[in-house]
């Protein structure tokens, strides 16, 4: 199994949030195996991975996965070795010959297309996490929404 999880860069972690990512981990893996695919920027993604963290000590069939936008040197140089430390793998999808300044969204598109589901918080219409939320909504993917304030 494969989740993703994507989510507004200006999330802010509460309790409520955590114990319902932990429930919902539980409920889509329980003791199985499961790759989780994470970003790694922004309020929500630092709370995915938290999560997704805490979860893998329960459950160590649980790979992390860093799906990274970037591989120029400079990223490499001042990036990579911290996000060897903290996951289990580091993938970097066939986006190099697409505009730089879209890696983020075609790298996006990649974690939704290689998932079963999609763990969010999309609380507005606009950015990032959005795109990706109506991207895996096109896609037909399973998709839970954190945000239980004015969400989709």
């Amino acid at each position: 199994m494969t989740i993703t999880f994507c989510g507004h860069a200006s999330f802010v972690a509460r309790k409520e949030y955590e114990e319902r990512m932990m429930s919902i981990l539980e409920e889509l893996i329980g003791d199985g195996a499961a790759e989780l695919y994470l970003g790694g920027y922004g309020g929500f993604d630092d709370f995915a991975y938290a999560c997704a963290h805490k979860y893998k000590k329960i459950n160590p069939k649980v790979e992390l996965i860093y799906v990274t936008p970037y591989i120029t040197e400079q990223f490499q140089k001042t990036h990579l070795e911290e996000k060897a430390e903290k996951y289990d793998k580091i993938i970097y999808p066939a986006i190099e010959n697409l505009p730089l300044r879209f890696a983020i969204v075609y790298r996006n598109r990649y974690m939704v297309d290689v998932s079963e589901h999609l763990i969010c918080y999309i609380k507005h219409e606009w950015g990032g996490a959005y795109k990706a939320y109506s991207y895996a909504r096109r896609k037909g993917k399973s998709i839970i929404n954190l945000c239980t304030d004015g969400g989709y």
